[in-house]
C-alpha cells in the first residue's frame, strides 16, 4: 500500500478483511494463546525463522493491524505496540542503552519523560545529558564515546519548542548514533523518518486515540539505521544471551531493532497492549487527519485571541513571529501545528488555578490531545516532579496554563476562555 496517501492508509493499512469470517472491521482477538499447526512451526516461530502468532504477550492479530498501520503512516519498516506511551519511550531507549551507557535528550520534554530520564533510567546506570533542543550544536557537544541515542520531541509538551530534525539527525548519524523522535503531539502533521529520524515513538493515548478511552503506545522502526556498523550496539550485532544467542542483525536484517524490542523487552517485562485497547486505537487512527485539521484550525484562532487579550502576559506558540522556533515552524509545519500549548496569565499560580476552575467548556484534567478542550496547571500537576529551577528552565512558570484545544465550535471555545479571563 506504499503508494497510497495518508488519508487512505489511515483506514486501510495493515488489514485485509478477516480471512475466517470476511469481517470488514478489525476483529478483537481477545485470546492469550494460539494453536500451532505442528511442532516444527512452533519451534520455527520461537527461533525467529518463521512469522506467526506465538502468545499475546508478544503478538496478537488485533495489534498486528495497529502496528502495520502505524508503520505505514510513519513511513517505517515495522512497529511495536506497547501498553502505554511511557512504556514505548522506555523500551525505545533501553533496547539499545544499558548500564554504563549514555543518551542525549532535549531538556524540553513531557514531565513524565523528564522524570524517567533523570531518575528511573539513571537508577539503571544509564546517564542522560539534557540540552537546549533549539540548538543543534548542543546535541553534538554532549555526545560521548558511550552515547547510544539522541532523543527529542518533535514539538514539546507543553511549550511547543521545535527541534531542527534534519540538522540533529545529520549530527547523530555522523557519530553513528540513532535518533529517537517522539511524534505524539504532531501526529499526521509531521513524518520524522522522512527528515532523518531512525525511531519514532507515540503516546497513542493522545491524538491517535483522540477519545481518552484507552492507554497505549507505539514504537516505529525506520529500518534504515545500520546497527552492525560498529560495536556500539552489541545487543543487536553480537550473540544475544537473552534470546538463545541470536544475532538480531543477522536473524532479522533491517528489522533487528524492533524484533529485539519485541522478543526481549516486551517478552521479559510484559508491557503489552490489550487487544481491546488496540482496537480502540484503530478507531481513532481512522479519523486522525480529519481531527488534526480541526484541532489546528481551532488552535490558531485561540492563539490569536489570547495573544491580544489584556489579561494574558504571553502566549507560547511557534506560529507567533516572536517565538524562537518560528522559522522552523514555517519550515516543518506548513499546515500548522500546536494544539497543545501554554500561555502565561497575568498574576500568580493562584490566578492561574482560579482561571482554570472558572472554565465551563474546558475540562480540568491532566490528559491532552482529546476531542474535547482541556486545561491544566502544569507546575502543580503534570510537571510537579520537576524542581522550581528546572521548571523555569523548561519555560514553565507558576502562572503558566496549558491548553489542549479540541474540535468544538471555535466560537464556543473562545467564549469560554473569554468568560474565564473576565471572571
Amino acid at each position: 500500500m506504499k503508494n497510497y496517501r495518508y488519508e487512505t492508509l489511515q483506514v486501510h493499512a495493515g488489514q485485509k478483511p478477516d480471512p475466517a469470517t470476511g469481517a470488514r472491521a478489525v476483529p478483537i482477538y481477545q485470546t492469550t494463546a494460539f494453536v500451532y499447526p505442528d511442532s516444527k512451526t512452533a519451534a520455527a516461530r520461537f527461533a525467529l525463522q518463521e512469522g506467526g502468532q506465538i502468545y499475546s504477550r508478544l503478538t496478537n492479530p488485533t495489534w498486528d493491524v495497529f502496528e502495520g498501520r502505524m508503520a505505514a503512516l510513519e513511513k517505517g519498516a515495522a512497529a511495536l505496540a506497547t501498553a502505554s506511551g511511557q512504556a514505548a519511550v522506555f523500551y525505545a531507549v533501553t533496547n539499545i542503552a544499558r548500564c554504563g551507557d549514555h543518551i542525549v535528550s532535549a531538556k524540553f520534554v513531557y514531565g513524565g519523560t523528564y522524570n524517567l530520564f533523570s531518575n528511573s533510567i539513571k537508577d539503571m546506570g544509564i546517564e542522560v545529558t539534557f540540552v537546549n533542543g533549539s540548538d543543534p550544536s548542543a546535541f553534538e557537544k554532549a555526545i560521548k564515546l558511550n552515547t547510544k541515542a539522541i532523543f527529542f520531541e518533535t514539538m514539546d509538551n507543553p511549550n511547543c519548542s521545535i527541534v531542527d530534525i534534519e540538522a540533529v539527525s545529520a549530527i547523530a548519524h555522523k557519530h553513528g548514533i540513532p535518533v529517537i523522535a517522539d511524534n505524539t503531539l504532531t501526529s499526521y502533521l509531521l513524518t520524522p523518518i522522512e527528515l532523518g529520524a531512525d525511531i519514532v515513538v507515540h503516546s497513542a493515548s493522545k491524538f491517535i486515540n483522540g477519545n481518552s478511552n484507552s492507554i497505549g503506545g507505539v514504537i516505529i522502526d525506520s529500518g534504515k539505521f545500520d546497527w552492525a556498523q560498529n560495536d556500539k550496539f552489541p545487543g543487536l550485532s553480537k550473540p544475544n544471551p537473552s534470546y538463545h544467542g541470536a544475532v538480531f542483525t543477522e536473524a532479522a536484517g533491517n528489522l533487528a531493532y524492533i524484533i529485539k524490542a519485541r522478543t526481549t523487552l516486551l517478552r521479559d517485562t510484559g508491557a503489552c497492549i490489550s487487544p481491546f485497547n488496540a482496537f480502540l486505537l484503530l478507531q481513532g487512527v481512522e479519523t486522525l487527519s480529519l481531527r488534526m485539521e480541526r484541532h489546528v484550525s481551532n488552535s490558531l484562532k485561540v492563539v490569536e485571541f489570547l495573544n491580544n487579550h489584556p489579561q494574558v502576559e504571553k502566549v507560547n506558540h511557534p506560529s507567533l513571529a516572536r517565538h524562537p522556533n518560528h522559522d522552523l515552524y514555517k519550515r516543518y509545519f506548513p499546515n500548522g501545528a500546536g494544539s497543545v500549548f501554554t500561555f502565561d496569565i497575568k498574576g500568580d499560580a493562584a490566578k492561574a488555578n482560579q482561571f482554570s476552575e472558572k472554565l465551563k467548556l474546558f475540562s480540568l484534567v491532566s490528559d491532552l490531545a482529546d476531542l474535547k478542550s482541556l486545561v491544566i496547571h502544569p507546575a502543580s500537576t503534570t510537571h510537579s516532579q520537576i524542581d522550581e529551577k528546572e521548571l523555569l528552565a523548561s519555560g514553565i512558570k507558576p502562572n503558566s496554563i496549558r491548553l489542549s484545544i479540541g474540535i468544538e465550535h471555535i466560537d464556543d471555545i473562545i467564549e469560554d476562555l473569554r468568560q474565564g479571563l473576565e471572571t
